[in-house]
């Protein structure tokens, strides 16, 4: 089959398209024919080093170990299956839950044995790949592409407006709300937990497209005021915030959230070191989360949303598998709106 292969630390030329053997399922697991995969930051940053390097570069402590394929957002068909694994499941329809762990309920995500697919595990920038079975999952609409876009985002998305446990009517800040992440946060506060929200973005051009995801208020960053003009459109304070950008708004964002307010971060793209006044944490009993990924309930719940079409799939743009480096490029640019598709 072909694959695309991560062979170390560094740009782009780093990956690169080879010929392997498609992998056999072990006992427990199925295989996948790939139909379509979107791109995260994460197997970006792995690449880039930004975790870290050696054994700071992946999720478990001996790091990543290369030749690795990168890819955890994944749709597909199950076209065999390990011999414990019930035949029926051949020809079944899928997404696949991201991570492996041997962590309780409702604690999968905090396992010190997390493993991620694509940086643990090989993943979805190949024809076919393999995972245990059951955490294999009916897509949630028809189409592979439209199915492919929610697993690490969607997942990460839903655990953090769980995790500050929104309520009706409340008022929700959400940075980059135009990206893979920010796109799903601004419709699950607004249309699955009843969230006002104010989406921040780069460009207002998409001031329509964000209102259509639910957005009462779409503003821009790049104001000269915008710790005013949230203040102003929310006719006060904010109850909380889902951040995704890091420093570059992390001063306005305190600013703006009122006494007993509660910040939540899961990425740090615009920067991932920042300067902090304690006392404008204490002085305002903000409540600060650090969130990424979630449990399998969220990840059902989320899927069982989905297929009643409270959340919808945004797509940028979709690649072919051999054109992951352009992929890769093309994600890091500034101005789109969804996720971005690679197609094998």
């Amino acid at each position: 089959m072909k694959a695309v292969q991560v062979t170390g630390y560094g740009n782009v030329d780093m990956l690169e398209i080879v010929d392997i053997p498609i992998p056999n399922p072990k006992q427990n697991e199925v295989l996948v024919k790939v139909k379509a995969c979107a791109i995260n930051n994460t197997e970006i940053w792995m690449r880039e080093g930004a975790y870290g390097t050696g054994s700071k570069s992946g999720w478990r402590p001996e790091g990543v170990n290369f030749p690795r394929t990168p890819g955890s957002d994944i749709s597909g068909t199950i076209v065999n299956v390990g011999a414990l694994v019930e035949e029926s499941m051949i020809g079944k329809d899928v997404v696949l839950f991201p991570f492996t762990s041997s962590g309780k309920e409702g604690e999968e995500h905090i396992s010190e044995d997390m493993s991620f697919i694509g940086s643990e595990y090989d993943g979805g920038y190949a024809e076919y790949v393999v995972w245990p079975a059951d955490l294999c999952l009916d897509m949630p609409l028809p189409s592979y592409e439209e199915s492919a876009v929610f697993s690490v985002s969607g997942l990460t998305a839903w655990h953090m407006v769980n995790q500050i446990q929104i309520r009706p009517c409340e008022s929700v800040m959400v940075t980059g709300a135009n990206g893979g992440v920010g796109s799903l946060n601004v419709q699950i506060a607004s249309k699955v937990f009843g969230a006002k929200v104010i989406a921040i973005v780069g460009d207002l051009n998409d001031e329509e497209k964000m209102k259509e995801l639910g957005a009462t208020h779409v503003l821009s960053y790049k104001s000269e005021n915008l710790s005013k003009e949230i203040l102003n459109v929310n006719g006060g304070p904010i109850d909380s915030v889902l951040d995704v950008v890091g420093d570059a708004l992390f001063s306005t964002c305190l600013q703006v959230l009122k006494k007993g307010g509660k910040f939540c971060i899961s990425g740090s793209a615009g920067g991932q070191k920042t300067e902090l006044d304690f006392r404008t944490v204490y002085l305002k009993h903000i409540t600060l989360y650090g969130s990424v990924l979630g449990t399998r309930e969220e990840f059902k719940d989320m899927l069982q949303s989905i297929a009643e079409g409270k959340i919808k799939p945004v797509i940028d743009k979709t690649f072919p598998l051999d054109k992951a480096k352009e992929a890769q490029v093309y994600f890091k640019q500034k101005g789109k709106l969804g996720k971005i598709l690679l197609l094998p």
